[in-house]
């Protein structure tokens, strides 16, 4: 993969760029998270693991506002979350969101998918975010898939044709919710590898994912969900290898030792 200079800091800085109080949520009478109070620093990667149904994918879209919230508070870097509107839509795009599905617009071209929210919501002369854009692309090691449509591509491509699409926001903050669960298993490690890279430089991160290599060796903290709750939150070495709550250690004995 090609290099571009990375303008972020690497060392964080002070202050929670994300803080979530108390927040609440139901879906009829499921109460999918419960009380979570959880604060994301500058610069940190946080990886939100648990088994299938703990609230970890509605914990992620609630911060970029996909999901509302029944009750408590998300600041994003100091600012609660818009209603809706303009606010909201400049909101999403400090907040840079990758999903299961790679969600790219199908009737354009991989350079278009990377321009386009530059021009539309960031004001940015076409030129230039083209050249951008293919600068990313290249970061993400598809600079030469730039002018081919999504269809064309693999869905490892695919999945890194979105993280530069995010990127060329300039988000605050990356959420990833589950980007390798759609993908092959070779295509997994060069989507993982990506997400690696950005770690390394610094950008904020949270990562719903069931990589558990990735988790150990990208994060600075693990934050363990079960039934809505946040069990436990601890860093990658002390949470795989000395997990405190039983609900951890039952769900690390059944991925781990398969």
């Amino acid at each position: 993969m090609s290099e571009v200079s990375v303008t972020k800091d690497a060392a964080p800085v002070a202050g929670d760029l994300v803080a979530l109080t108390g927040v609440n949520k139901h879906f009829g009478a499921l109460h999918v998270l419960q009380d979570i109070d959880l604060t994301i620093a500058r610069g940190e990667v946080v990886v939100v693991i648990g088994p299938s149904g703990s609230g970890k994918s509605t914990l992620c879209r609630a911060i970029n506002r996909l999901e509302t919230i029944d009750s408590g508070t998300i600041t994003i870097d100091g600012k609660p979350l818009p209603q809706e509107g303009k606010e909201l839509a400049r909101l999403r795009s400090d907040v840079g969101m990758v999903f299961q599905s790679f969600n790219l617009f199908a009737h354009k071209t991989v350079l278009e998918n990377v321009t386009l929210g530059q021009t539309k919501v960031r004001k940015i002369e076409r030129k230039a975010a083209e050249t951008k854009a293919r600068a990313l692309l290249d970061r993400v090691g598809v600079g030469t898939q730039a002018d081919k449509y999504p269809a064309q591509l693999s869905g490892g491509q695919q999945q890194r044709v979105a993280i530069a699409r995010a990127l060329a926001m300039d988000p605050k903050v990356m959420l990833f919710d589950e980007p390798t669960s759609a993908l092959d298993p070779e295509m997994i490690n060069e989507v993982l590898e990506v997400m690696q890279q950005l770690a390394l430089e610094g950008m904020t991160m949270i990562v719903v994912t069931h990589e558990m290599g990735f988790a150990r060796s990208a994060a600075n903290r693990v934050v363990f969900m079960a039934d809505g709750r946040i069990v436990e939150q601890a860093t990658p070495d002390q949470f795989f290898s000395n997990p405190r709550s039983d609900r951890a250690k039952d769900f690390l004995s059944k991925i781990l030792h398969h």
